[in-house]
């Protein structure tokens, strides 16, 4: 919420908080972890701060608000693309080891699908966890936070995966035991990780903006 001095800190905090997540999100896809018997992403780790920052922004400042950090949070997805895109076309450096460039282009480089279905998922999922947050809190006149977050991140992850799974390797291999291990792999995530972050990032905000 903003006053007459201009953005709140708590807003400002996360925003710029909300850009980095945007943009590691990606990179840290790269590597898939080990989590007892599930296998997922290490990119999910920073979507789910996504999650818990837009809700923590939604419990806070409202839905437009959040919405809006949401929409803007396509620029640094798109610019860090276009710039992934322009670093792969210069030349490298003669002096570059040629294993470190290799190692460089092969987790940098990305199919069109693959970014196609990143942007995709990361607007609607992000958007839906946003909607379904705030729906929640007008029905439950503000109580029940982490429930309200566990379902609002547990719905929105199983879109997410949907959308990017099915754009990003549709008709490339099966996709069904995929879906199937990170849909299993991100509630779970989400049922253990979301409620006390989300306790964590509200008690933070509003310390943030009684400082101020």
């Amino acid at each position: 919420m903003s006053s007459s001095r201009g953005i709140a800190p708590s807003l400002f905090a996360f925003s710029i908080f909300y850009g980095g997540m945007v943009c590691i999100a990606g990179v840290l896809g790269n590597k898939q972890v080990a989590l007892g018997p599930l296998a997922v992403e290490a990119g999910i780790f920073a979507f789910l701060l996504l999650v818990v920052t837009s809700s923590a922004v939604a419990e806070l400042h409202g839905r437009a608000v959040a919405n809006r950090l949401v929409r803007i949070g396509f620029v640094p997805l798109i610019v860090s693309l276009l710039l992934t895109l322009v670093v792969l076309a210069v030349p490298a450096s003669p002096a570059m080891d040629p294993a470190r460039l290799s190692a460089f282009e092969m987790m940098m480089t990305g199919t069109p699908r693959i970014w196609l279905g990143g942007i995709v998922a990361y607007g609607t999922s992000q958007t839906l966890n946003v909607t379904i947050f705030a729906w929640l809190k007008g029905r439950e006149d503000s109580r029940l936070l982490w429930l309200r977050a566990a379902i609002a991140s547990v719905l929105s992850q199983i879109v997410d995966t949907l959308l990017f799974v099915t754009i990003a390797f549709w008709g490339v291999f099966p996709i069904g035991a995929l879906l199937v291990g990170q849909m299993l792999a991100k509630v779970t995530l989400s049922v253990i990780l979301v409620p006390p972050l989300i306790y964590l990032f509200v008690a933070l905000g509003k310390r943030l903006d009684s400082a101020s």
